[in-house]
This record gives C-alpha cells, structure tokens and sequence, in this order.
C-alpha cells in the first residue's frame, strides 16, 4: 500500500502546530501539572474554534466529519507539542463510542470543545484527566456517563487517572473493539509526534553543545544515535497511516484492523521510547531537568507508553491474528 499525505494534511499540521506555539502548549502543560487547568482548557476550545476536536463527528452534529486519516494527522500534531489532556481520548476513542451508542447531543458537545474521557476495558481500566473532562464508562458493551475517584498521579506530572464509576446508562451493544482501536491509534499517532519533538531537541543541542572545540553533532556516535531515531520514527508512520486507512475502510476486505491498530502502536512506542532514550544520551544531565522541555516529553511518552494497551498486549494480539 502507498499512502503519501496531500496538501490538505498538511496543511492541517501545519495550522495546529502554529495554533499550539501561539498559545503556548508547553506553558499549558507546566500550569496543568501546577494544577491551574485553565490554559489547558482555553487551548482545547481554541482548537475546537478549528474543527479538531470534531474531526471523526458528523458535519450534522457539528464536526468536520473527516476519518481516522485525519484524525492521527492532528494527533501527530498535538504530540509535537506535548499538548495536556486526554487527546486520544477526546480526538478519537470518545467520539467513536459516543457515535456507536447514537449520542448526538453529546457529540455536538464534544465538538463544541470540551474534553472528554472514557475508561474502556481492560486497556484502559482508567479514565486519563477526568479532572477536566467529561467522563464515562464503557464495559461489557454498556456506555455510560461516570463520575471519577480520586485522581491518581502517573509518571507524567501533567496526566492523572482515575477509576470511574458509571452514573446514567446511555446505550447498550456498543462495541469495545472499535473503540480501543481509535484510542490507541490515536495515542500511536501522539507517540509519533512526541518522539519527532524529542529528535529535534536533541539535534538542536547537539548542534549548539561544544565538546573540543567542536559541535557535538558532528562526532558520529551521535550523528549515529539521532539517525536510528530517524529511521526508527519513518518506519513507524507508515504503520500509522496504514491503520487509520484500515479504520476507515480504505483497504482490502482481507485486511484485519486489529492488527494494523496494533502493529501501529507498537511500533510508534518503541521509535518514542528510542527517541527518549537517545535524546536523554545526547542531552546528558540537563534532560532529566524538569525546566528543560525535555523532560516533558519524556514523562508523557512514559505514560502513554502502556495507554489504551501495553506493547506486550498488542504483541499477542498481532500473534492472535496470524495463528
């Protein structure tokens, strides 16, 4: 399959990235972690102003009514920014349950701005930032909205979890594997973006750091280290891309979804965590500092890591699908 993105995709990076900058994503994230949740928020509305968080909602409940292209297009986008809240949640995974459950009110509220959250089964027993999110609860196939416990603090200063407790049941029969599909595409899609951010720190600094008169960037150990995250991060988005063309339907009736959501996911959280740990190499001390923007990506590739699946549940489940 070949798969290149247009000038719309682009475009659409483009206009998130200069919208994240602007607003200042970074700061957002360090007052989350603070507990003033309110940047955060007032980012999340300036990007439902663009039609982001409506992407996979119809145009009549309000939503730009793209696909899963599109979708991880903007996740990619937001993970280059270390955007806080729960963005796969948000972008793809509540939208999709809502959508098989009929919830059209919903729906258009979502699209209106506000965050939302779902713990979903097994790989996701919790709800990620319940905190400034509308929450529900998703098991043995039952929808409902939920109320969150106590939030719980994960590696990431910025992400909480939270067990949730369902309320008011909305729908019944709604399908558990859709869902966790777009959550953890759109959470691959995130790692990809955090790792192309953590590549181009490390060779910024790489270029600016003096070691014997001389760039750091030019010795070829680190010209090494940064292209095996390279290559590492350019085999991972094809794996991407290819999974939300699966999602939408835009390949061959042979083709599992399952397992190119799952292929996908472990591919681009491998290159992330190779991004992490060559950036941390090349930076040396500096990285592990919390002033240092480093240090951010790091943590919120740690957290979503194991979110919406770890890689060791989507390795059986790619071997489920070839025996």
């Amino acid at each position: 399959m070949r798969f290149l993105l247009d000038d719309e995709h682009v475009g659409l990076a483009e206009t998130i990235d200069g919208l994240a900058t602007r607003s200042g994503a970074i700061a957002a994230n360090r007052a989350l972690a603070d507990g003033d949740a309110e940047p955060a928020l007032a980012l999340w509305r300036s990007l439902a102003g663009l039609g982001i968080t409506g992407l996979l909602i119809d145009d009549e409940h309000g939503g730009s009514g793209a696909g899963a292209i599109e979708m991880v297009v903007a996740a990619e986008a937001l993970g280059r920014h270390a955007v806080p809240g729960p963005v796969a949640e948000t972008l793809a995974a509540v939208p999709a349950a809502l959508r098989l459950a009929g919830q059209t009110a919903a729906l258009a509220e979502l699209a209106e701005g506000t965050p939302a959250t779902i713990a979903a089964g097994a790989w996701q027993p919790r709800a990620a930032d319940a905190r400034i999110a509308t929450v529900y609860a998703l098991a043995d196939g039952v929808l409902s909205t939920g109320t969150a416990d106590e939030p719980l603090a994960t590696v990431d200063p910025s992400r909480t979890v939270a067990n949730v407790i369902p309320v008011d049941q909305l729908a019944t029969g709604v399908g558990l594997d859709e869902v966790l599909n777009y959550g953890a595409l759109a959470t691959a899609a995130q790692l990809l973006g955090l790792g192309s951010a953590m590549l181009e720190l490390a060779a910024e600094y790489a270029q600016a750091r003096q070691q014997f008169g001389k760039a750091i960037g030019s010795f070829q150990a680190v010209k090494h280290h940064l292209a095996d995250v390279a290559v590492a991060l350019e085999m991972a988005r094809p794996l991407v891309h290819g999974a939300a063309l699966a999602l939408d339907g835009a390949v061959p009736e042979d083709v599992d979804a399952n397992r190119e959501v799952s292929a996908a996911k472990v591919a681009a959280s491998d290159a992330a965590y190779l991004a992490a740990r060559r950036g941390l190499q090349v930076l040396g001390a500096i990285g592990y500092t919390v002033e240092h923007d480093l240090s951010l990506y790091l943590t919120k590739t740690q957290a979503l890591q194991t979110s919406w699946g770890t890689p060791a549940a989507h390795r059986q489940r790619i071997l489920e699908t070839l025996r």
